[in-house]
């Protein structure tokens, strides 16, 4: 593979980020092609530059279409390469200026060079940045995107540039356990790694540096294989010897221009990784959503709104891919059971009747033996790490034979099942699959009956129906189905507000026994239904399951049960207890904070109005913990529950905050502790990812979206204006927020200012605040 630098000006310093077959040099048999930046963050028309606080971001397609992203974080000057392939691979280092500040980098090329080996084997990608001045470059890590991710959540892309960027302590251990096994076992679990002795497998552990001179360039290599040798990363930095002059010491290169003034830095990377099938747009979409698209681009007195639709578009297609859909760029490039399968309820107006069967078929293969879905993938070096753990295990247990057949298997894709809500939603998309008269017989008994789907699909809905038994049976608070308990004794928060503090420490979560496990059973005879029309008869095992499908009875008894179990987290408070709870809440506050919200009741009058809601959670023994919260707009997606009820559910979203959950100008926040105990406060207070701080796009959308609907099932000649005014109420402020379209955001209090903030380790495209395009489409169509 031969070097292909983008045009650069004169005195400028090349940096070229390579990942071919360690220890070989490039074959010259590429074949290259340019491209501009598929995706860009922050654009300028559509985005607040000053919400991503230096930070910016550019997504490619490689030659296969699969996506490639690098973001340079303004606040530490950390560039990251994420190659979203097979493997979640990534190259970050961290670049300071002479005086060891991070440095200010920007763009300096407007388009990138793809380009792939005749052989298929290798992709490169190479684009272009600048530096205003000399620049030292360090941290070095190369590997998986998890281990990135792991590394800035610790924070240690502030530490020097010599450090080691992250330590992988699962495979030190594995060393030193190899290390201390007899001579002929030890050569033994070696050679399964493809090397000869310890030291060698430990050098696998950091990259190895050399740089090269010749009269008009320099160049420094540094390459580092996976720590199972199947994958190999290497990393090339390279100059002009005229212009600029390198020096390494150690891990760290420091480029001086001795003429001074700036530098423009070149960069390729390069993957000999597995690609991805990508899916396009003419695949995900539906012809109603084509013709509506097609629309908004002949509306050209509405350019931006084109613009954004067509950024939506393009996220989409980057995660999308017949294997998987991933769950968001940069820091959840793979699967995700959950994101996938609320993206499928969410986007059913506007796709292709066949995109589900993309994520069935994942969810379906990533399944546990007992019918559980897996909530997340690890893979590449992750998968290593994780493997590597359990190896140390079944040494330390002297269990040898095992810990090989591990070993021999150290990529292996781990799977984890720690949540519980996917497991629920799985059936609920599965049924509408089957059910949907769009998709031909024949290609619903083709797709259930390869890759043993059928009977997967038959064991997750035997899982479903055992853990609605308890309760089914005898309907008290603690038979709902529960989180799981942490090894420090807590619950693990263990659906979608999969923070330690996202369910207030409750045991039973509201969106999964009042919203998932009903719509779960109900959708068990959906899917017995459709298999017995599309002439499928597949084993079922004894059990709650067997009983369903022979007494369709015992199942709509169930149903009804189950649809009791609201009950249990229903919260009324008087006007008076509003407000004294309320007001103490704000009165906790830092001064700042407290003074705006003070104000802001102030404004709308003290609140004397009571309020209902479905608490968050329950705790451990059965009781609500009061949190108002979104989740009840879930609701809202899965039934038609006409106007008023409706509007019972929404009311104290809508709310004004601090009562509700209303902010104007930010969006409805996701959760308000204000009603229950101070320890609750104190617990979101350090860990705000689902607090009273910060709203959600896909709460968002899931309102939106719920509206939409409820105001289509409507009776001719009903009175929709209520909720059509719930609509505009919601999009007002969210897009007043000037960040409408990520992830999740937050705010600061300014001089006595609400100023929106883009949430710090927010994802930039993100699979489930995508779901917005089906938003609009109902909008469009459904919404005086």
């Amino acid at each position: 593979m031969r070097s292909v630098a983008l045009p650069l000006p004169v005195a400028a310093l090349s940096i070229v980020c390579v990942l071919p077959v360690y220890g070989q040099r490039p074959s010259r048999e590429f074949t290259r092609d340019s491209a501009a930046p598929y995706l860009s963050f922050p654009e300028p028309g559509l985005d607040d530059p000053a919400a991503y606080e230096g930070y910016t971001t550019r997504v490619f397609r490689d030659s296969r279409g699969n996506a490639f992203q690098v973001y340079v974080n303004g606040a530490t000057a950390r560039v990251v390469n994420l190659w979203a392939d097979a493997l979640d691979e990534s190259v970050g280092f961290t670049v300071r200026d002479s005086g060891g500040k991070p440095a200010e980098l920007a763009w300096g090329t407007a388009r990138a060079v793809v380009a792939e080996s005749l052989a298929g084997r290798m992709r490169s990608l190479s684009y272009g940045l600048e530096a205003p001045g000399s620049v030292s470059l360090g941290l070095f890590l190369l590997g998986s995107m998890r281990v990135e991710r792991d590394l800035q959540y610790g924070r240690r892309d502030t530490l020097p540039l010599d450090a080691a960027p992250f330590p992988q302590h699962e495979l030190t251990e594995l060393i030193d356990h190899i290390a201390r096994l007899k001579p002929s076992e030890r050569a033994r679990h070696l050679a399964m790694l493809g090397i000869k002795t310890v030291d060698a497998l430990r050098a696998r552990l950091t990259p190895h540096i050399v740089l090269e001179h010749s009269d008009t360039t320099w160049a420094v290599h540094v390459e580092q294989p996976s720590f199972d040798g199947k994958h190999h990363l290497r990393l090339e930095i390279s100059g002009d010897s005229r212009e600029t002059v390198p020096a390494l010491a150690g891990s760290v290169l420091t480029v001086r221009r001795p003429a001074g003034g700036p530098v423009r830095i070149s960069m390729r990377v390069t993957t000999d990784a597995p690609a991805l099938t990508p899916l396009s747009r003419t695949e995900i979409f539906n012809d109603d959503f084509h013709r509506f698209y097609d629309a908004v681009r002949a509306d050209t007195s509405h350019a931006e709104r084109f613009r954004r639709l067509e950024r939506e578009v393009r996220g989409v297609e980057v995660l999308c891919y017949g294997e998987k859909l991933m769950a968001g760029l940069p820091n959840f490039a793979t699967y995700f059971g959950r994101d996938m399968l609320m993206t499928a309820l969410l986007m059913q107006p506007v796709w292709a009747p066949e995109m589900p069967e993309h994520v069935i078929a994942s969810a379906l293969g990533k399944l546990a033996p007992d019918g559980d879905v897996s909530h997340e993938e690890a893979l590449g070096g992750q998968a290593i790490r994780e493997n590597a753990a359990e190896y140390n295990r079944l040494v330390a247990a002297r269990r040898l034979a095992q810990a090989r057949a591990v070993l021999g298997q150290l990529d292996a894709t781990r799977e984890n099942y720690i949540m519980i809500d996917d497991d629920f939603q799985l059936p609920v998309v599965a049924a509408r699959y089957v059910a949907d008269p769009r998709v031909s017989v024949e290609r619903k008994r083709r797709f259930l009956g390869v890759e043993n789907r059928l009977a997967r699909l038959v064991a997750n809905l035997d899982y479903v129906a055992r853990h609605a038994a308890p309760y089914a049976r005898n309907p008290i608070a603690t038979n709902l189905v529960s989180f799981p308990r942490g090894s420090d004794g807590r619950w693990i928060s263990a659906s979608w507000r999969d923070s330690r503090a996202g369910y207030g420490g409750g045991r039973f979560a509201m969106d999964v026994n009042v919203i998932w496990v009903p719509h779960a059973l109900e959708s068990i005879g959906t899917i017995l239904d459709a298999l017995s029309q599309l002439g499928l008869k597949p084993a079922i095992p004894k059990g709650p399951l067997a009983t369903f499908a022979k007494d369709r009875a015992a199942l709509a008894r169930a149903v009804a049960t189950w649809k009791g179990a609201e009950r249990h987290f229903q919260v009324t408070l008087a006007g008076g207890a509003v407000a004294e709870r309320v007001s103490k809440r704000v009165n906790w506050l830092p001064q700042q904070e407290r003074d705006y919200w003070v104000a802001v009741q102030t404004r709308a009058g003290i609140e004397q109005d009571s309020i209902r809601f479905l608490a968050l959670s329950l705790d451990a023994a059965g009781r609500p913990i009061p949190i108002v919260n979104t989740d009840p707009a879930m609701a809202l997606l899965l039934d038609s529950l006409g106007r008023d009820r409706t509007l019972e559910l929404v009311e104290p979203i809508l709310r004004l905050y601090p009562a509700g959950l209303y902010v104007e100008g930010l969006g409805p926040l996701t959760a308000n502790d204000g009603y229950a105990p101070r320890d609750v406060w104190e617990t979101f207070r350090p860990d705000p990812y689902h607090s009273p701080t910060v709203v959600w796009g896909r709460d968002v959308n899931i309102l939106l979206a719920g509206l939409s609907l409820q105001i289509a099932a409507l009776p001719s000649g009903s009175d929709a204006a209520p909720l059509a005014d719930a609509v505009q109420r919601t999009v007002t402020a969210v897009d007043r927020s000037g960040l409408r379209h990520a992830e999740l955001w937050s705010y600061r209090i300014d001089n006595g200012r609400l100023v929106p903030t883009r949430y710090g380790t927010s994802s930039d495209v993100q699979l489930w605040s995508l779901t917005d395009l089906a938003v609009q489409y109902l909008l469009n169509h459904h919404t005086p």
